[in-house]
């Protein structure tokens, strides 16, 4: 009987081990099944989210950049763009548009193309001439002008008190850049691409702040 009863109580203390664990685990087994659903939908979703989309660096302006601005190298930056929304005529590289001119006010962030940018091609056939945009305060004037023609270009006293003056003649029209609807003002207007001598740049960029400029067409 001795011998019996010590067979049988390492028995009895196992059983009392299983017991106790079979409860424990089924006093948890709500939150264990809620932590292994949970595992399982992080999982998923992971396994079932889309790689983030490609993205390539393309030429911007670092900052905002006014028409008639010489491009120098801080001038620019790389920004990543969905493939998609890249402008066509984009430049590629930095060295396509340091020294070029802006023909329009280009905005911090904006894509820089050749549309935006003077093109040194433009200077063929004026030697000794610069680009230089001007804003003309009448758009109407300058819709009736065409790339070669060559216009007189004067500047009138925005208070009357003065008379008009010419501060170029037979001027070369270069380019004629796209711009929006605008109504005249010294602010406003039209924006030209004129080919001036290099004397006239500084008399025409004075007259452009203080006067109303306007263009006669000569030829």
């Amino acid at each position: 009987m001795p011998r019996l009863a010590a067979s049988r109580a390492p028995t009895s203390f196992l059983a009392r081990v299983r017991r106790r664990l079979r409860r424990a685990v089924l006093a948890r087994r709500r939150p264990l099944a809620a932590v292994c659903a949970a595992v399982a939908v992080v999982a998923t979703l992971q396994a079932n989210a889309a790689p983030p989309p490609p993205r390539i660096p393309v030429l911007t302006a670092a900052h905002d950049l006014p028409a008639g601005a010489v491009l120098r190298p801080d001038d620019l930056t790389r920004t990543p763009f969905d493939p998609a929304s890249v402008p066509t005529g984009v430049l590629g590289g930095a060295a396509q548009a340091v020294g070029r001119t802006t023909t329009t006010p280009v905005h911090a962030g904006e894509p820089l193309t050749g549309a935006r940018l003077l093109a040194a091609s433009m200077l063929d056939g004026y030697p000794g001439l610069v680009a230089v945009p001007v804003r003309i305060g009448d758009p109407g004037a300058v819709r009736l002008l065409r790339v070669g023609d060559r216009v007189d270009l004067l500047a009138a006293d925005p208070q009357g008190e003065e008379p008009a003056r010419t501060v170029g003649r037979d001027v070369p029209v270069l380019a004629i850049p796209r711009t929006g609807d605008e109504s005249p003002g010294m602010t406003n207007g039209a924006l030209v691409v004129l080919g001036l001598a290099e004397g006239e740049v500084a008399p025409v960029a004075q007259a452009a702040v203080a006067s109303f400029l306007s263009v006669v067409l000569t030829q």
